[in-house]
């Protein structure tokens, strides 16, 4: 109720002068009285108000006051009682926390519109009307007032879901907004197809992998956007593989350290090894050592199933089959090394031969220089 209208003190003089008089005439001022009450009024077009941080509102009014009387001052308050006897109500269009925001969209007759932008939590409060007219006593505070509440947005989704399975993401505000409301929805911050939803709600049939991310919702029309929320698809291994670590090939005795790797959600944590032919595992763990020829694959498993790899070929050569190779390279080896030796000893002989020879020609004098000479003694 507004503020309770008194009438002037002329007319309080008027009511002790009739005390004297006939009692018709007081029934007559009383219904004057009556009719005069019901002009004045605050009629709000809403009561309570859910508008989002950031957004702009509207709170619409009329107000009515009797003929005659001249409107001197409108605006809004926040509070709908004086702090002190003598003090007016605050004036928010004089209030530095409002008055860059606040914009009076009414006149001085009807209508007592005004948008108040950019709110925020703190913005969260009753507000009033209230309208002064040149007579002293002619005052009205609209109550009840306009309920606002100043809500933001919040993604509300489960953390983790299964892959193949449907999931619905919801966008919720601590009050159901007063205005009519369209959902854009946002995957890692890009928008989803410029999806847009009359409803509050994102469904995801059939999830894949892809569908994990981070996800966030505003309203179409307005820049605040809900903090994000991140989806996790959780799957089975897959992609399962063994990597060989150094050669496939091995010297017996020796081992060699397969590793088994795997795409999954969560990751895998339990491995088995398997040679092919055989049912039953032949050790566990990501990395296995071998130290015998054959094939070996792994199955890598996680809360959600399991796959297994391709199986790889290790060989490992018996050491009797080592030896002989050895031997028998080492004999060639030798071998060669003999030959060589002895190629070079035949070669510096002939080189020796071939010299002796030829010094020997060089000494011997020509057949042609000797003379034969007849001793005279042997003469007869």
């Amino acid at each position: 109720m507004g503020e309770r209208f008194r009438l002037p003190k002329l007319g309080v003089a008027m009511v002790m002068s009739v005390r004297k008089a006939p009692a018709l005439p007081l029934i007559f001022l009383l219904m004057i009285h009556r009719v005069s009450s019901a002009d004045w009024g605050v009629s709000y077009s809403h009561s309570n108000i859910c508008a989002l941080k950031n957004s702009s509102v509207i709170m619409s009014c009329t107000y009515t006051y009797p003929t005659g009387y001249q409107i001197m001052k409108v605006f809004w308050t926040n509070t709908k009682e004086k702090k002190a006897k003598y003090e007016e109500f605050p004036d928010l269009s004089e209030d530095p926390a409002y008055s860059q925001r606040l914009q009076y969209l009414g006149d001085e007759q009807q209508n007592c519109t005004i948008r108040l932008s950019h709110v925020t939590h703190k913005d969260s409060h009753m507000y009033y009307f209230r309208f002064t007219t040149n007579v002293t006593e002619g005052k009205w505070v609209g109550n009840p007032g306009v309920s606002l509440t100043v809500t933001d947005l919040q993604v509300e989704s489960p953390e983790r879901v299964t892959e193949g399975d449907s999931v619905r993401l919801t966008c919720k505000s601590s009050c159901t907004l007063t205005d009519r409301a369209t959902f854009i929805w946002y995957r890692n911050s890009q928008p989803l197809t410029e999806r847009r939803d009359t409803n509050n709600q994102l469904l995801l049939q059939s999830v894949r992998t892809e569908d994990a991310g981070r996800y966030s919702c505003a309203l179409h029309g307005h820049t605040f956007i809900s903090p994000d929320v991140h989806l996790s698809v959780t799957y089975a291994p897959k992609s399962v593989s063994v990597s060989i670590n150094g050669s496939a090939e091995i010297v017996e005795g020796d081992s060699v350290t397969l590793i088994c790797s795997s795409d999954s959600n969560p990751p895998a944590l339990n491995f088995s090894w398997f040679k092919e032919n055989q049912s039953s595992a032949v050790g566990s763990g990501q990395s296995f050592s071998v130290l015998q020829s054959g094939r070996f694959y792994c199955e890598a498993h996680n809360q959600n199933g399991s796959q297994r790899s391709d199986a790889v070929t290790v060989t490992v050569p018996h050491r009797s089959s080592w030896r002989v190779v050895f031997g028998v390279t080492v004999a060639c080896g030798a071998l060669v090394i003999l030959i060589i030796i002895l190629f070079v000893i035949k070669k510096q002989r002939c080189q020796s031969e071939d010299l002796r020879v030829k010094q020997t020609v060089n000494c011997r004098p020509p057949e042609d220089s000797y003379t034969t000479h007849e001793d005279p003694s042997l003469s007869v």
